[in-house]
């Protein structure tokens, strides 16, 4: 199951403490303490698996490595080791505490998330014309504790919508290497699944239905993917008995979740051309661009008909 909205507390880890240390060397005794590590940071890194955020899953707490102490003879103490998390590029961060948000929309791109405490100093920092046996040194200082909302939401060319079994998964499956389950009947699909067709990436959103923008089903979840895709192409299956009503649901949700999603560039495509009669194919067209939308019939059994869809896609 796909993981798109997960809560993780990050612990930073704290600062070493600074030694007092002093050389026993005679006629040199001065001040050796070294300082202490710093504390292990936390950075998010953007990767390209969609899963990713399934690591966070039962995890609700992380921490990192403490910096060591600092020892004499001018031995600082080891730093914390850094923990870099792999999230998906597309994942929104929110700092619960602050509010404030940040997104990896690139993959390989890093933040700091929680930064680790800085470690003290040891007293050898503290020596002067005027104090060249000092005995103070510092505690290190502790690192950053933080709560993290991590919201994936999808980025993609082209995001393929329509209500259930309206034949995205099986679109998807034809045009690339995808492995999306398929079946006659409806929520085949219930998470969403990425293709690509010669660098395009597409998005297959599982099949909304009316009421979704209000929460009804999983609309919402899948919704928010929508958001972040460049251009939508609109499935309606040509076994549908209103198919302009069919288009006019998932046309009103789009616009009730979003109002910016009616303003993206969109295409509509007649699914399973190939399962009705073409009197009736006839007939959903029409009824479509009398209501002024123009459609193009397609069928994953016709190769010739997806030509029409790999010219958008190029």
């Amino acid at each position: 199951m796909l993981i798109d909205d997960v809560t993780v507390r990050l612990e930073a880890g704290h600062g070493g403490h600074g030694s007092v240390a002093f050389n026993k060397v005679r006629l040199s005794q001065g001040p050796t303490g070294g300082d202490g590590g710093r504390g292990g940071s936390f950075y998010f890194e953007g990767v390209s698996d969609i899963n990713a955020l399934a690591f966070f899953s039962g995890r609700k707490v992380l921490r990192a490595e403490n910096g060591k102490n600092g020892r004499g003879q001018f031995i600082d103490g080891k730093n914390g080791t850094d923990m870099v998390l792999k999230v998906p590029a597309g994942t929104r961060i929110t700092n619960q505490g602050t509010g404030f948000m940040q997104e990896i929309t690139e993959v390989g791109e890093r933040i700091l998330a929680a930064g680790g405490g800085s470690g003290g100093r040891g007293n050898f920092k503290f020596r002067s014309s005027t104090n060249t046996t000092p005995k103070e040194s510092e505690d290190g200082k502790k690192g950053d504790i933080v709560e993290c909302h991590l919201e994936l939401r999808l980025i993609a060319d082209v995001g393929l919508v329509g209500l259930p079994n309206a034949g995205k998964s099986s679109l998807l499956n034809e045009l690339t290497n995808a492995k999306s389950k398929v079946a006659h009947y409806a929520f085949t699909t219930l998470e969403p699944h990425l293709g690509a067709y010669y660098g395009r990436i597409i998005a297959d959103i599982p099949g909304l239905i009316e009421g979704a923008s209000s929460g009804k089903g999983l609309g919402v979840k899948f919704l928010k993917h929508i958001e972040r895709t460049k251009r939508i192409f609109h499935l309606i299956s040509a076994e549908s008995e209103d198919p302009v009503y069919d288009y006019k649901i998932l046309r009103r949700e789009l616009e009730i979740y979003n109002p910016e999603l009616a303003k993206k560039e969109e295409q509509v495509f007649l699914t399973k051309s190939d399962s009705v009669s073409s009197e009736k194919l006839e007939t959903s067209l029409r009824a479509l661009e009398d209501d002024g939308v123009k459609s193009i019939p397609i069928s994953v059994l016709d190769a010739e008909s997806l030509e029409s869809v790999k010219r958008l896609l190029s």
